[in-house]
């Protein structure tokens, strides 16, 4: 290695963190080369999960040093997707110049523009690592940091041996963690995930539209009622995606605790969000089919009255509700690996293994 090259690695876990990983790589070697041209840098990202939940960033460094020693870098910057607290404050970022690592917590930084937010984090944790001797070269991308520190109410913490800690406000801190943690699960990928839940849904919105009880039936309910059953398909799929799968988490654990509530609620946030997204796909579906399905001279004869632009929308409206609730009895035959890995980027393998005591297998990597 040239005397004159400096090696950081990225460690990304599973999931969201490596697509942005593989973005950053390239921004970091960019950013890092044009304000630090005297140096050769050299980028390299690799994919593990480091530590499963419940972990602290205690536990994070510990293992991130470990790999920096392993590979030989001279930095490590570990991009994680779990919930990092200090004295009930989102941690989101840390960085140890003692040990070479920085820990930069990606739901932490929320979900809009998060590839600038994570490439400016990580020069400004850079800078730190190299004991920011460097202030006016980086002036540049790196300043961003603190800039944005002070916007969203971040402080920094120093520790005993030398580490700073970039956290934010406590309620709107949590708040954006949140969201972060719900992007991270992709929720839009839930409902195209679940195969037979999804074939269910189509397939009783197709009986439904066909019926003449049906017909019949949305004509003579009244809008509240129509919202009330709406409101009961959809907590009649979450409820049987969320206990069928056993994706509510309990944990004994006092580091886990917060963990696990905040894994919670990101979960019921992502099932409820990837049910609605199927119950507005099926209904923008018999919005635009049961006019073909169902001709306006059939339906006046089932309903018995001039068919008006509100009788296609109650019967568009009580098809999708009754098709999400098929769509549930779909998810009941569904696994409760393929729930998991519809409802989570990759949480759901290291969960499992957390619950059957094994370590788990950390996987490959790349430069």
């Amino acid at each position: 290695m040239s005397t004159n090259e400096v090696t950081i690695g990225i460690v990304s876990a599973p999931g969201s963190a490596t697509e942005i990983a593989s973005m950053l790589a390239d921004d970091l070697h960019a950013e890092l080369s044009y304000h630090l041209p005297t140096v050769q840098w050299r980028v390299s990202t690799v994919v593990d999960a480091l530590v499963y939940p419940p972990s602290d960033d205690a536990a994070i460094v510990a293992a991130a040093r470990d790999r920096l020693l392993t590979e030989e870098w001279d930095l490590v910057v570990c991009l994680t997707d779990l919930p990092l607290k200090a004295h009930r404050r989102p941690v989101v970022a840390h960085a140890s110049p003692l040990h070479g690592v920085a820990v930069v917590c990606l739901p932490a930084l929320g979900a809009i523009g998060l590839r600038r937010r994570t490439r400016d984090t990580v020069v400004g944790l850079v800078r730190t690592l190299l004991g920011d001797t460097a202030d006016h070269a980086l002036s540049g991308r790196a300043a961003g940091l603190g800039r944005r520190a002070s916007e969203l109410g971040r402080s920094q913490q120093p520790g005993r041996d030398g580490s700073v800690m970039f956290t934010a406000r406590v309620l709107s801190g949590n708040l954006r963690l949140l969201i972060g943690m719900i992007r991270a699960n992709q929720p839009w990928r839930l409902a195209i995930g679940l195969s037979r839940a999804l074939t269910a849904a189509l397939a009783t919105a197709v009986l439904a539209l066909v019926t003449p009880d049906i017909w019949q039936l949305s004509a003579s309910l009244g809008w509240i009622r129509l919202s009330a059953i709406a409101m009961g398909s959809l907590a009649g799929i979450t409820v049987a995606l969320i206990a069928g799968a056993g994706l509510w988490e309990h944990t004994s654990h006092p580091v886990g605790r917060k963990q696990v509530t905040l894994f919670n609620l990101a979960t019921a946030a992502t099932v409820v969000l990837g049910v609605l997204f199927l119950y507005v796909a099926l209904l923008l579906l018999a919005l635009v089919t049961s006019p073909v399905l169902v001709p306006g001279q059939l339906l006046e004869e089932g309903i018995g009255h001039a068919v008006r632009i509100g009788d296609y929308l109650k019967l568009a409206w009580l098809t999708s509700s009754l098709a999400t609730l098929g769509g549930a009895l779909g998810a009941g035959l569904e696994s409760d690996d393929v729930v998991r890995a519809a409802a989570y980027t990759y949480r759901q393998e290291s969960r499992q293994d957390v619950r059957k005591g094994r370590p788990g297998t950390a996987p490959g990597s790349r430069e």
